[in-house]
C-alpha cells in the first residue's frame, strides 16, 4: 500500500468536500435567481414598466429549484448499494465524477429543460456523497471525536454556501449569461479536486473487515487511531469488537433494505429517517434558498438585498464551530431540543411581525417578483426585526440540527445496514427538501406570511418528539450504540453522554484500570494468606 492519510482531521477535511458541493449548489441558486441576467435568460413573466424581466413562473422556479433535490432522493438511495458493493471511498469517487457531468450540463443551459437536467444529475452526485460521506468518516473516527468529524459535513457545506454566494454575486456584475455559467462552471473544480485526493485515503476499516480483509481493516484502525501501532489497546479491542460484530451479524440473512422496517429495526429506522425530515422542516434550507425572497419583502432589493443575505451565510459558518467543538460533550439530544426550540421561538416570531406590520404586495409582488407577496417598507422597524429574527434562527440551526443532523443517523444501525439505512435516512431529508423547494414560491405567493407559522408549529412538533423517542448516542462506540438499543425498555430521555468512558477505552486508562483491579486483587489474595491464623491442624 503506497503513501496513505492517517491523520483523522486530514481525511475529514477532504472528504466533507462532497458535503461543500451541496453548500455551492444551495448559495449559487439563491445568488443568481435574483440576477436580472439569470431572469432574463429564462424569462416567461414578460417584463415591467422599469425594463426589468419577471424570470421564470413561480411554479417553475420552484420546479428549477426542486430538480436539485429530487436528484439527490434518487441518489441517496442508490448509494445504500454502491458503497455496500464498491466501498466507501469510490462510492466517492463516483459522486465526483456525477457532480462534474451534472454542472457541464447546467452552466451550458440554453433552455429550463437543459437546465432542470443539469440540476437533477447534480442532485443524484449530492445524494450519492450527502449519505455516504458521513458514514465514511463515521467509521473511521475515535467515538470521542465522531461527532466532530462527522459535524464537519454540516461545516462545509456552510463554507460551500459562503464562497459560492460570494462568488455568485462577484459574477452578478458581468453581462448576460455569464454571470449565472461562470459559478456553475466553477463548481466542478472542488470536485476534481475530491476525486485524486480520495486515492490516498483509506478505506473503511469496518467495510474491509465485513468483506473479510482483515488485515487491510487492521492497518487502517492501527494508521487512523494510533499512528500504525498495531498493538495499541484500542486499535486491538476496536479490532476485537468489529470481528464480534461481522460474526454476529453473518449469523443472520444478507442485509436488504426490507430488514430496516422489521419490527427489530424500524424504530431506529423511524429516527433515523426523521432526524433528516425535522432537518428540512425546521425551515433552514428555505431560509437559504429563498432568502433573497424574504429579504426582498422586509425592503431590500439590488445590492442591499444579496449583502444583507451573504450575512446569514457568515453566522453560518462561524456559529457552526462551536458544535464542532463541543458535540461530543454536549451530546446529540440536548443541541436538538435546545435548536427546536430557538428555531420556533424566531418563526413565530418572524410571523407576528409581518402579520401585525405588513400589507400584501401589490399585484405581481414586490420588485416585480410574485413570490415578494407582503410588504413591510412601510415599517422600517419591523423589517429591521424580521432580518434580525432570520438572523437568529440561522444562529440557533447551525450549531444543533445543523451537524447533528448527518452525526446522528450514522451512529443508529449495526455494520450490515448501515450504508443502506443512512442512504434511506438521508433520501427522506431529500425528497423533504424537494417537496419545500417545490412548495416555498407559490407559498409565500398565496398564503404570504403564515408560512412561517407552518414551520414553527414543525419545530415544536420536532421537540416532543426528540424527548421522547431519540436515545443519546454520544460517547458510545459504534458497536455499544447497538448494544443499547438491544437493551429491553430503553428510554430515550434517561439515556445519557459517556464522554469520559470512551475517552478512557481510546487512551487505554480502561484496560490498564482492569490490570490495577486484578493486581489488587492478587495483592489483596496474598496478604489474607500471609496474614491468616495458623490452625491446629497445620501445626
Amino acid at each position: 500500500m503506497g503513501y496513505t492519510i492517517g491523520n483523522i482531521y486530514v481525511i475529514t477535511t477532504v472528504a466533507v468536500i462532497g458535503g461543500a458541493l451541496f453548500g455551492f449548489d444551495i448559495a449559487s441558486m439563491s445568488a443568481i435567481l435574483g440576477t436580472q441576467q439569470y431572469r432574463c435568460f429564462f424569462n416567461q413573466t414578460g417584463v415591467n414598466d422599469k425594463n426589468e424581466c419577471g424570470g421564470p413562473t413561480s411554479s417553475t422556479q420552484g420546479g428549477i429549484s426542486a430538480a436539485m433535490p429530487g436528484g439527490s432522493f434518487i441518489g441517496a438511495l442508490i448509494s445504500g448499494i454502491l458503497t455496500d458493493w464498491l466501498g466507501r471511498k469510490t462510492s466517492i469517487q463516483v459522486g465526483s465524477v456525477i457532480w462534474c457531468i451534472g454542472s457541464a450540463i447546467s452552466c451550458s443551459s440554453f433552455s429550463i429543460g437543459q437546465l432542470v437536467v443539469g440540476r437533477f444529475i447534480n442532485g443524484l452526485s449530492v445524494g450519492i456523497l450527502s449519505a455516504q460521506v458521513p458514514v465514511y468518516v463515521a467509521e473511521l473516527a475515535q467515538p470521542s471525536k465522531r461527532g466532530t468529524v462527522v459535524g464537519a459535513q454540516q461545516w462545509a457545506i456552510t463554507w460551500g454556501i459562503l464562497i459560492m454566494f460570494y462568488i455568485s454575486y462577484g459574477s452578478s456584475f458581468l453581462d448576460g449569461p455569464s454571470a449565472w455559467r461562470l459559478p456553475w462552471g466553477l463548481q466542478m473544480v472542488p470536485a476534481v479536486f475530491l476525486f485524486f485526493m480520495v486515492f490516498i485515503m483509506p478505506e473503511s476499516p469496518r467495510w474491509l473487515a465485513k468483506h473479510d480483509r482483515w488485515e487491510e481493516a487492521h492497518e487502517v484502525l492501527a494508521l487512523v487511531h494510533a499512528k500504525g501501532d498495531h498493538n495499541d489497546a484500542f486499535v486491538q479491542t476496536e479490532l476485537q469488537e468489529i470481528r464480534d460484530m461481522v460474526e454476529f451479524e453473518r449469523q443472520n440473512a444478507d442485509a436488504s433494505y426490507l430488514d430496516l422496517f422489521k419490527p427489530n429495526m424500524i424504530y431506529r429506522t423511524h429516527i433515523g429517517m426523521f432526524t433528516q425530515i425535522w432537518s428540512q422542516l425546521t425551515g433552514m434550507n428555505v431560509m437559504m434558498l429563498y432568502i433573497t425572497y424574504v429579504f426582498g419583502m422586509a425592503g431590500l432589493s439590488g445590492n442591499a438585498n444579496l449583502v444583507a443575505s451573504s450575512i446569514q451565510y457568515v453566522i453560518n459558518v462561524v456559529m457552526t464551530i462551536f458544535a464542532l467543538i463541543f458535540i461530543d460533550r454536549w451530546g446529540r439530544r440536548v443541541p436538538l431540543l435546545i435548536g427546536s426550540t430557538l428555531m420556533m421561538t424566531w418563526m413565530f416570531a418572524n410571523a407576528g411581525i409581518m402579520a401585525s406590520y405588513g400589507k400584501p404586495a401589490p399585484p405581481g409582488g414586490l420588485n416585480n417578483t410574485a413570490e415578494q407577496s407582503w410588504d413591510l417598507s412601510a415599517a422600517p422597524s419591523a423589517a429591521k426585526g424580521v432580518i434580525a429574527c432570520t438572523y437568529l434562527f440561522v444562529a440557533s440551526f447551525a450549531p444543533t440540527w445543523g451537524p447533528v443532523s448527518w452525526i446522528y443517523p450514522p451512529e443508529l444501525y449495526p455494520l450490515r445496514l448501515r450504508g443502506k439505512a443512512v442512504a434511506v435516512s438521508t433520501a427522506s431529508n431529500w425528497i423533504f427538501n424537494f417537496a419545500l423547494s417545490y412548495f416555498v414560491p407559490p407559498a409565500f405567493e398565496n398564503i404570504k406570511w403564515k408560512v412561517y407559522l407552518v414551520f414553527g408549529v414543525f419545530c415544536f412538533a420536532m421537540t416532543v418528539h426528540v424527548f421522547f423517542a431519540f436515545p443519546e448516542t454520544a460517547g458510545k462506540t459504534l458497536e455499544d450504540v447497538d448494544t443499547m438499543f438491544n437493551t429491553p425498555g430503553l428510554k430515550a430521555w434517561k439515556t445519557k453522554v459517556e464522554f469520559q468512558h470512551v475517552r478512557k477505552l481510546e487512551t487505554g486508562a480502561i484496560q490498564s484500570e482492569k490490570l490495577a483491579a486484578l493486581h489488587e486483587e492478587r495483592v489483596g489474595s496474598v496478604d489474607k494468606e500471609a496474614t491468616a491464623p495458623v490452625s491446629k491442624t497445620e501445626v
